[in-house]
């Protein structure tokens, strides 16, 4: 009886939080609608005689805001999925037509670049989001969004991680954790998306600051509806023990995994390892042709994620596979190996 009264808090606070949620996104949007209603008849603000230093920034994926973000007083905006051929005069040509300048900053990628446009006033940051966002330059779509330093997410190097799992397309980092807030040690909470399509990838992390909060979430939501798919919920780690290993989901690793190269494989496919709970094998690329299976099967076990079946590697193509025991290990080598070196090469996963 008690089990199921409890149920039912969880629920009716879940679904309370998803409406405020929905509600926070609502009231950004007509914000965001509003400020592309003002004209640029307004006189710029110069705060700031000089350039002001850049605080460490990461990307932000169109419609993904962190828990709690408040836009309020944001100036930057990041761009997207910005053409090789873009150079930082045109960037700053392009996002000085909606509103003066303070500073932009390109960082260029392999395969597409992305940068941060500083602004001296809000207005014309949420202005530039409304107007630019989807603007093709040479042919390819950029993405603009807010910005926001990294120091506004707690520090969870020292929480307990879980997986979830089969998340559908809508769930957003807010969503995600207004579902799993109704415990009250819930920190964190992250979803794993491709910049370059802007799609999720299908699974997600939750942070807690107490073992025993993500214990009873994983015991309470796993097959529970999120959206319209069952979601699974199962640690991040072999075992319950996440603070203690420093199996972190940090900031740092996230930014890798969202922004790094495919290596030529299609990870946002809707069939591939990290959307489909059947598939259990990584893809890992750019390997030394002199490292072997060993190798790839040693760096793999380093990291801690599980056990692994089977290691598979193609020297002369430099690239090779490794079979995991389940999809949610596999999905977990995926992030924390991302990005790596194997044999002084940065690996492709």
């Amino acid at each position: 009886m008690q089990q199921q009264q409890r149920m039912k808090q969880v629920a009716a606070q879940q679904q309370q939080l998803m409406q405020q949620a929905l509600l926070m996104q609502q009231q950004q949007a007509a914000a965001a609608a509003a400020a592309q209603q003002q004209t640029s008849m307004f006189p710029p603000l110069h705060p700031h005689p000089g350039l002001l230093a850049a605080p460490q920034i990461e990307p932000i994926v169109s419609g993904n805001l962190p828990p709690g973000f408040d836009s309020s007083t944001c100036r930057s905006v990041y761009v997207g999925n910005i053409h090789l051929q873009v150079t930082d005069s045109l960037l700053h040509e392009v996002f000085q037509s909606i509103g003066p300048v303070e500073g932009c900053k390109l960082i260029r990628k392999e395969k597409s670049s992305f940068g941060f446009v500083d602004y001296y006033d809000r207005r014309s940051a949420a202005l530039a989001i409304v107007s630019l966002n989807g603007r093709q330059l040479f042919g390819q779509p950029i993405k603009v969004n807010w910005a926001y330093a990294s120091t506004q997410r707690e520090d969870t190097s020292g929480h307990f991680n879980i997986f979830v799992g089969d998340l559908c397309p809508e769930v957003t980092d807010a969503a995600l954790f207004a579902f799993f807030s109704a415990y009250s040690s819930c920190s964190d909470a992250r979803v794993m998306w491709d910049q370059k399509t802007g799609r999720s990838r299908g699974f997600g992390f939750v942070s807690f600051r107490n073992q025993q909060d993500a214990q009873t979430a994983i015991n309470e939501l796993n097959g529970k509806w999120l959206g319209n798919r069952q979601i699974r919920c199962n640690w991040a780690t072999k075992g319950a023990n996440a603070g203690e290993e420093k199996q972190n989901i940090d900031s740092k690793g996230m930014v890798e995994l969202i922004n790094g190269p495919s290596g030529g494989k299609d990870n946002t496919n809707e069939d591939g390892p990290e959307c489909n709970p059947q598939y259990t094998t990584v893809y890992v690329g750019n390997l030394p042709h002199d490292v072997n299976s060993n190798d790839v099967h040693r760096f793999f076990h380093s990291l801690g994620v599980g056990s692994i079946e089977e290691v598979r590697v193609t020297r002369d193509k430099g690239f090779g596979f490794v079979r995991y025991s389940t999809h949610e290990e596999a999905a977990l080598a995926i992030q924390t190996g991302s990005g790596q070196l194997i044999g002084g090469r940065q690996i492709k996963v």
